[in-house]
């Protein structure tokens, strides 16, 4: 039987099979740290004692706050430094860029290889062809210390991409039209592999553009065959050879989906959700205050040069902002040699240091209340980048906008801006919770908090903010604290509470911090229809119940007494007197929990 992309590099980094859903060993050829994981990924170590595998092949990046200019950003890069230069563990320091893109720039993964990362979008490198994995800090401390770490083979869904989509139409454009086909789950639990005569078009940059996104559809990774373009970049950048992957021509596939790109136009996903995609001239006129080109998704060199195309010799409209960061150093210093920034600053642009930009709360990109952003970024969740609301765009949309002063196209860009609207959202509470106890390792009684919300990011449970918080214990407070309606969840829940809530829960980040505050405010399960595959991976290695059962929400009422037994996957609804059977612990999970964490026991 056929090989998928995915199974090829699994079963030539392990020593077994990658039989689908299995669950191996996976050699890891290079693990990254960034400056608000690293903290944490350098305190499991210590507090284990754990040595690091390889120093070679482990690196830290400091994407985040390039600028240091948070105090706790720079206490935690200093102290990555500093175990660092003890374990002789290169570092990519804030001066540097995007630790992903500078994983390809510098020639540190090829084709085939495998990569993780305390990113939730490392995935970009499935542009390559090769594999990338965002994971939370126990997982990628793991990684550091014995070079491999488990994971579950995935199944690999085909998609086709038929047709030759309007002139104006970009990588990014072409990826939201999936988002929205798919949905923010419609990868979950999936790789995909991307194919047809647009594809085959595609260079590096924008294969990195929509491979970036399989985050937002809950997929592992979006992976591209090697094609000569790739090719063509190693032999050009570093002057070798590689050796291309493609999956087998009798290759296993869960299903093949077929997208009609024809003539599609320009697209814009509307604030809060990166799948609520619709074509710029639906949302055309709508003010905008700001806009941000960069990040990981559209922050490369092609991407800079299509934004200076746009606004040479123009300036951006009266009483806005540009915010443009360059992914990494050396295409920063590409803009300049090209004389890329002189074009944005005389436009009237803000250019920042490479990095991450918005997507970290401590550089340039983050929005006041009220204010509207088109950005070309890859996420637009509530609380994100901010307070305010945030549409997803191309680099030449965003820039088009600017100029404009609202949402408009690059093909009509108007003579005069028009004023800028500002909004406001109101928030509700929930009533307070009685305490409820564990009754034992694994059965456990509490109250239920049913929330009927499906797609509940990494931000709406922990925001971003306070991602600099390292002592587990502190975490509690936040939980929640961006989810709307829920914004007193943590004063009002109580010790052995039960959460119970809908599709694809944690979706987003790969912030271990999402799974730590519930267990800091003692809820002793976690129920969903489905799970983030980061966020699963999370949960289960700190040692965090969870378990997944599908519609369960419908079945559940707020406040009812559960009893669930781990073991057997039996929940137990006392209040309304019924019982209900799903999916138990696997043996890994019930191992895991038991001695209380991956790196426990």
């Amino acid at each position: 039987m056929g090989k998928t992309i995915i199974q090829k590099i699994f079963e030539a980094h392990s020593n077994t099979t990658a039989a689908i859903n299995e669950i191996i060993n996976v050699t890891i050829d290079i693990r990254i740290a960034r400056d608000f994981g690293g903290a944490n990924v350098v305190r499991h170590l210590e507090e284990n004692h754990l040595p690091i595998h390889d120093p070679k092949h482990t690196f830290f990046t400091f994407d985040c706050n390039p600028g240091g200019c948070d105090q706790k950003y720079a206490e935690n890069q200093q102290l990555c430094r500093v175990f660092a230069r003890k374990h002789g563990i290169k570092i990519y320091d804030i001066n540097s860029g995007i630790g992903t893109h500078l994983a390809f720039d510098e020639g540190l993964v090829f084709p085939g290889d495998t990569f993780v990362s305390t990113d939730s979008h490392a995935n970009i490198l499935g542009a390559l062809g090769a594999f990338g994995q965002g994971m939370g800090d126990i997982d990628v401390a793991y990684a550091f210390a014995y070079g491999k770490i488990w994971f579950k083979v995935p199944p690999t869904i085909k998609i086709v991409l038929k047709g030759t989509p309007a002139k104006t139409t970009t990588p990014k454009d072409i990826v939201l039209k999936i988002n929205k086909e798919l949905g923010a789950n419609g990868l979950l639990g999936y790789a995909a592999e991307v194919y047809g005569p647009y594809v085959d078009s595609l260079s590096l940059d924008g294969r990195v553009t929509i491979a970036s996104m399989a985050t937002e559809m809950g997929g592992i990774i979006i992976l591209f065959p090697t094609n000569e373009k790739i090719m063509d970049y190693y032999r050009n950048t570093f002057g070798i050879t590689i050796k291309p992957i493609h999956a087998d021509p009798d290759a296993q596939y869960t299903r093949t989906i077929e997208l009609d790109i024809s003539d599609l136009p320009p697209q814009i996903a509307r604030p809060g959700h990166s799948e609520d995609v619709v074509s710029v001239s639906e949302v055309s006129g709508i003010p905008v205050d700001s806009g941000f080109i960069g990040s990981c998704t559209n922050g490369r060199l092609e991407d800079m040069r299509a934004a200076a195309a746009i606004l040479r010799d123009k300036t951006i409209a009266p009483g806005r902002i540009l915010k443009i960061v360059p992914a990494t150093d050396m295409i920063w210093n590409s803009c300049l040699k090209e004389g890329l920034l002189k074009i944005f600053k005389d436009a009237g642009a803000l250019v920042g240091s490479a990095g991450c930009a918005g997507c970290a709360a401590g550089q340039i990109g983050q929005t006041g209340k009220g204010e509207v952003t088109i950005s070309s970024g890859n996420r637009n969740f509530t609380g994100k980048q901010g307070k305010g609301d945030i549409y997803l765009a191309s680099p030449q949309t965003v820039a088009a906008s600017l100029l404009a002063g609202y949402i408009t196209t690059i093909d009509a860009i108007p003579k005069k801006p028009i004023p800028v609207k500002v909004e406001t959202t109101s928030v509700k509470t929930i009533p307070q919770q009685k305490k409820e106890q564990m009754v034992s390792p694994l059965v456990v009684e509490g109250r239920a908090w049913v929330i009927q919300k499906d797609n509940i990011d990494t931000d709406m449970i922990y925001h971003n903010r306070h991602l600099t918080i390292t002592n587990p214990s502190e975490m509690g407070p936040y939980t929640f604290g961006n989810l709307k309606g829920y914004e007193q969840f943590a004063k009002d829940a109580q010790k052995g509470n039960i959460v119970v809530v809908g599709k694809n829960f944690g979706c987003g980040s790969s912030r271990q911090q999402a799974v730590d505050c519930f267990k800091a405010l003692g809820i002793s399960l976690i129920i969903a229809e489905s799970f983030g595959a980061i966020y699963e991976r999370n949960a289960i290695n700190s040692g965090m119940p969870i378990l997944i059962a599908e519609g369960i929400t419908k079945k559940l009422h707020d406040k009812d007494l559960l009893s669930v037994d781990f073991s057997t996957g039996q929940i137990t609804d006392k209040t309304q007197r019924k019982s209900f059977t799903v999916k138990p612990f696997s043996e890994a999970q019930k191992e895991i929990y038991l001695r209380g964490g991956l790196l426990g026991g």
